[in-house]
């Protein structure tokens, strides 16, 4: 017995140890740092954030605008569940699944195609302009972020609320319809209460991506306060000095995550609605121009979301100079310049995210069996840990890491590393989650078989248990591939000289207003995110993008 358990408890500690070095030992620096004073422990930082007005108007907007997206999201995601969930029309498993896609397009691209689109130099806005004297108010600003991140953003309640309506027993709504309720009664007296505690979950989860939200905020912001860009501002204001307004910022992010998820645990848990499992409604196939109308108008919000993919590739084969992209025409100038001048950011990006994925699918197959398999007051604690950097904002894990590693027998900042490091822990909670899917099905009894016929414990997890739980590893490489080559908020604050990436390069194209360029970097970063996911779900048959 011994023999077993002793390797599991070691590599246990070891996970623990990683988790510890790098999340929590940097998310603690951050917070000592946010209470100390001249005097050592103090009051400063948060004395100064709650005198400054515009500091508490960035609060402000940020709540604002967390509400403001949220809102709108739902308003698009959950008509649209229920539409794919319930009625049969015209392309309805291309228009179900295309929304899954929009998740792999950085918000960096979908941001910089609307500005090719609706900004000052648009050319829909360049058309209406010049073709019938129609001046569009300015994209930048409220108007611009809540459309953008709207677009971004309403997949997952749209994703969470289509989960929710398929496990929704169908005898409710015939027993309401049985009770002389209309169809749209029921729909909002019957279905909407059951599961809404599965839309406010998903709802809450884009409330606090709209909080930590960088690249739209910062490119479409237009010099609207707001916490995320004040805390990467005061992080670039402080670089060798005192740290303690970044970090007070910092940890002002993370206490107003922290009490939206609190809000909502307490609310769910309240309207929590147990059911008999039962089958979901047959979809109602719908004629001629309703099914028209349906198809039309989940077919509007699918092209939307992808409207940015069809115009970076466009702009990046046209001629442009700064912001202006001269549509209609044709040139290789901007492709050759990214493929052999500007190549640095496209070996880097391809080096860090490569060593990242390895380095995070190895820890995240290790950490979900322990977690799964081997429960123990460690593993626990094991599994709080790996969850901890989903409760803050990539901005903000960045400036702990570079506090936390700045200094010390452990230097990493300015270095290759650090994004790598940085790469590992932004997107390990999800690689873990993705893991552990298969783990659950998988019985005790396979291991225990293999263990009885001699085989060491190390080998039968090698050797038995990851080749059962290979398709949720492939389909966490894939994911962990495409979500560090699109990192931004986190490496825009921990990169040094020589270590830009394509995401970094264009936001800083974008910033410069040089739009050709940024559309050729975009163009190359949607080809090495979207290629090698293509080959893998064709390839390996990974049901990455299944909505059923």
């Amino acid at each position: 017995m011994r023999q077993r358990i002793l390797p599991w408890g070691a590599l246990t500690t070891l996970c623990i140890a990683i988790n510890a070095l790098f999340v929590l030992f940097p998310l603690l620096t951050l917070v000592g740092n946010s209470f100390s004073g001249a005097d050592g422990i103090g009051f400063d930082g948060l004395a100064r954030f709650l005198a400054t007005p515009d500091y508490l108007r960035g609060l402000r907007n940020t709540v604002v605008l967390g509400v403001a997206v949220t809102v709108a999201a739902t308003l698009v995601g959950v008509p649209f569940a229920y539409i794919v969930a319930r009625y049969d029309f015209p392309l309805k498993n291309f228009v179900a699944l295309l929304p899954v896609a929009t998740i792999i397009i950085p918000e960096v691209i979908t941001c910089q195609s609307w500005l090719l689109v609706l900004g000052n130099n648009g050319f829909v806005t360049k058309a209406l302009r010049d073709s019938a004297g129609i001046e569009l108010p300015s994209f930048y600003g409220w108007g611009g972020m809540i459309f953008v991140m709207t677009l971004v953003y309403y997949t997952y309640i749209y994703l969470g609320t289509l989960a929710a309506l398929r496990g929704f027993d169908g005898q409710l709504e015939e027993a309401s319809r049985s009770l002389g309720r209309t169809p749209v009664e029921t729909v909002f007296r019957v279905v909407i209460p059951t599961v809404a505690p599965a839309i406010l979950v998903n709802a809450m989860v884009v409330f606090t991506l709209v909080v930590g939200n960088f690249a739209v905020s910062i490119i479409l912001g237009n010099r609207i306060p707001l916490l995320s860009i004040q805390t990467y501002n005061a992080f670039v204001n402080e670089m060798g000095g005192s740290p303690v307004m970044q970090s007070t910022l910092s940890l002002v992010m993370i206490t107003l995550v922290a009490i939206v998820l609190f809000v909502q645990k307490r609310f769910v848990e309240r309207r929590l609605v147990q059911m008999a499992q039962g089958r979901a409604p047959a979809a109602v196939r719908v004629a001629s121009w309703r099914g028209m109308a349906f198809a039309g108008l989940v077919l509007v919000v699918v092209l939307l979301s992808f409207l940015p993919l069809v115009t970076v590739f466009v702009a990046a084969f046209s001629e442009s100079r700064g912001p202006l992209v001269r549509w209609g025409t044709f040139s290789l100038a901007g492709i050759e310049r990214a493929l052999t001048a500007g190549v640095d950011p496209i070996l880097n990006s391809l080096k860090f995210a490569s060593v990242a994925t390895a380095a995070g699918i190895a820890f995240a197959v290790l950490a979900s069996y322990l977690i799964v398999k081997k429960r123990s007051a460690a593993t626990q604690a094991l599994d709080y840990l790996v969850v901890l950097p989903l409760t803050i904002s990539g901005t903000v894990l960045g400036i702990a890491l570079v506090q936390a590693f700045n200094s010390g027998s452990m230097v990493l900042t300015g270095t290759a590393l650090i994004m790598i490091v940085t790469y590992v822990v932004r997107r390990m909670p999800f690689s873990i989650r993705s893991a552990a899917s298969s783990l659950y099905n998988i019985p005790d009894s396979l291991e225990e078989a293999s263990i009885s016929l001699g085989v060491p414990p190390l080998k039968t997890f090698l050797k038995v248990v990851v080749p059962v739980m290979w398709a949720s590893v492939a389909s966490a490489f894939v994911l962990m591939w495409a979500s560090t080559l699109s990192e931004l908020s986190a490496s825009i604050v921990v990169y040094g000289g020589g270590l830009e990436t394509l995401p970094i390069a264009i936001f800083r194209q974008v910033d410069s207003g040089r739009m050709g360029p940024a559309s050729a970097y975009a163009a190359v970063l949607v080809v090495l995110i979207v290629v090698p996911i293509a080959l893998s779900v064709k390839l390996l048959r990974i049901r990455l993008f299944a909505t059923k």
